[in-house]
């Protein structure tokens, strides 16, 4: 399982970065979604894409202000990329939509936009901004398309600052979990 171990050696090295212009790390705010996700009673596959689907932040080399520099870091293709061969599509997918489950949820419910923080607001402009109607229906024929919509809910509110999470070590068990299911 060392894919488990290389995951947690990454929060623990590059963690304490801050989270793209929020006031909470990289770690506090991965593990604020995926206790959301587990008082839900979210699948395994779930949280353990709720803990990870930001961790193409902490593999890239750009700095954690490139947003307010207006570089798109598209963190959620290198997240796809990292976690696919491991864990699967249960998990790779939602964590490669939940960029797109943003732009959908802006173009699909009114208020929604307005809820974003600043520093989303400012990533939506340059991930292509709210979703056209051909958008909206092509993502909806995408696999997984409803869980990356509820991982972009648990995105949004994952940005406590001061929130008591269980440590990464609590989660570890979710993603075991899926790694044996994807090998059995």
């Amino acid at each position: 399982m060392k894919v488990i171990d290389d995951i947690v050696l990454l929060f623990e090295q590059r963690g304490d970065s801050l989270y793209g212009g929020e006031i909470i790390t990289q770690r506090e705010h991965a593990l604020q979604a995926a206790t959301l996700a587990e008082n839900e009673n979210a699948s395994p596959e779930l949280i353990t894409a709720a803990l990870l689907h930001d961790i193409g932040h902490l593999i890239h080399d750009l700095s954690h202000d490139s947003t307010q520099r207006g570089v798109d870091d598209q963190h959620e293709k290198l997240g796809e990329s990292y976690l696919e061969s491991a864990f699967g599509d249960k998990v790779a997918i939602p964590v490669r939509l939940h960029v797109q489950a943003k732009r959908y949820l802006c173009a699909v419910e009114d208020d929604y936009m307005g809820l974003l923080s600043q520093a989303s607001q400012l990533s939506l402009r340059l991930q292509g901004g709210p979703f056209k109607p051909t958008e909206i229906e092509e993502f909806q024929n995408s696999p997984h398309w409803r869980n990356a919509v509820r991982l972009r809910h648990w995105d949004d509110l994952a940005k406590v600052e001061g929130q008591v999470t269980p440590p990464v070590d609590h989660f570890k068990g979710y993603m075991r979990h899926v790694l044996e299911m994807q090998q059995s």
